[in-house]
């Protein structure tokens, strides 16, 4: 399985190589569509709206929150396996918009996608 990053959408310019997925639920604020160079919008892969608007980005209910949302991505597979599967071709960048870089839905995805290589 090749490398799977995780950057913000809004560090374009300092962006990892490899093929780019949004990977939220809604489109970024004050990002162009036509400003972003995407392989692909995967909402579906996202966290339910109950769990995002619960978790908040608060630090103490990050643990839990992955729990949560690792039970969401078992019961639906094919929202993540076409990521697993670019992985698998070469390097993929999951972009998200959360100003917490350690703590967010994208990094979730990511650790998530390396345990089901």
């Amino acid at each position: 399985m090749g490398t799977v990053h995780v950057a913000r959408v809004y560090d374009r310019a300092s962006l990892p190589e490899g093929r780019r997925f949004l990977v939220e639920r809604l489109w970024p604020r004050g990002v162009r569509r036509e400003d972003l160079e995407l392989d692909g919008w995967v909402r579906d892969v996202a966290p339910s709206t109950e769990l995002r608007r619960w978790f908040g980005h608060d630090p103490d209910r990050w643990e839990e929150f992955r729990r949560r949302y690792t039970a969401e991505l078992d019961a639906a597979p094919g929202a993540w396996r076409p990521l697993r599967d670019a992985a698998r071709a070469g390097p993929v960048v999951l972009l998200s918009s959360a100003r917490d870089e350690e703590r967010n839905s994208a990094v979730a995805l990511r650790d998530y996608l390396l345990a089901h290589r």
